[in-house]
């Protein structure tokens, strides 16, 4: 726990809140500071003055992450600085009740300039919630935000998706995530519904399950079997998004390979 970190942040983060941004009335009152007092922090996070002045003063116990989170709301933290604050008291930052499925701006631009890279966004449940039009092409589904899963396509067949070599590990991959995913979200009713199929409809889901594989995202080597570009020798890397639990796929070619030459035509037609 860095005591002097967090109390420098909470009362930067207290003095950069103006009352008037969450409801408190301005009028009729002496306020020395532009920011937020102590004490109406402390009501807004329901704690006592004593114990958040304390934490101000780097006189504190290590807050659990039930105070962190409510001081986080009082403080209108971003996701962000919400990471943040958790670190600085020593902790890791719970995720929240459900797998993010929206994808963020950003992530969705830097799709758009890949023209040569196949590129999908996975949840943490392995929905494809983003993709770029090589990625289309590669992944060979009927891609629609909600419609393509890739733990029921790989275990339950259901998606359009083309052959690959490392199909036995991506199983292993796969479970591997949602193992994880249960842990982050176990109220999380979609993630439940689609454990609770793979478990129905799978042997192979329920052997790999029981095994409780490991893996940590990394580059590999694969080859599709796509129907019109023939065998292809991909290079794929994963992209970590934290804050969201999601993770950017990026499909490559070695320069100057045929695969390479496959990808530029597949890009054109795509596009």
């Amino acid at each position: 726990m860095a005591r002097q970190e967090l109390a420098h942040y909470l009362r930067d983060r207290r003095a950069a809140l103006r009352p008037h941004e969450i409801g408190l009335a301005t009028t009729g009152t002496d306020r020395r500071t532009p920011g937020l007092r102590r004490e109406e922090v402390a009501e807004l996070a329901h704690m006592s003055v004593d114990y958040y002045t304390r934490l101000e003063q780097a006189r504190g116990p290590r807050p659990s992450a039930r105070i962190l989170d409510a001081l986080a709301r009082a403080l209108r933290l971003t996701p962000a600085e919400r990471s943040h604050l958790f670190r600085l008291a020593g902790s890791s930052a719970p995720p929240g009740i459900s797998a993010v499925r929206r994808v963020r701006p950003h992530v969705a631009r830097m799709l758009e300039r890949l023209p040569e890279t196949g590129a999908i966004v996975t949840d943490a449940a392995y929905d494809v919630v983003a993709w770029n039009p090589l990625g289309r092409a590669l992944l060979g589904a009927d891609l629609g935000v909600g419609t393509t899963n890739l733990a029921r396509s790989r275990f339950l067949a259901r998606g359009r998706l083309y052959g690959c070599s490392s199909a036995e590990e991506f199983g292993h991959i796969v479970v591997a995530r949602l193992r994880r995913a249960a842990d982050r979200y176990p109220h999380d009713p979609q993630l439940a519904a689609l454990l609770a199929e793979l478990h129905a409809g799978s042997e192979e889901f329920r052997q790999i399950w029981e095994a409780r594989p490991v893996h940590a995202p990394g580059h590999r080597i694969k080859t599709v079997d796509h129907p019109e570009a023939g065998a292809l020798r991909l290079n794929c890397d994963v992209l970590l998004v934290p804050e969201d639990d999601q993770e950017v796929v990026l499909m490559t070619a070695d320069p100057g390979s045929p695969a390479v030459r496959a990808l530029r035509r597949l890009a054109t037609q795509a596009t």
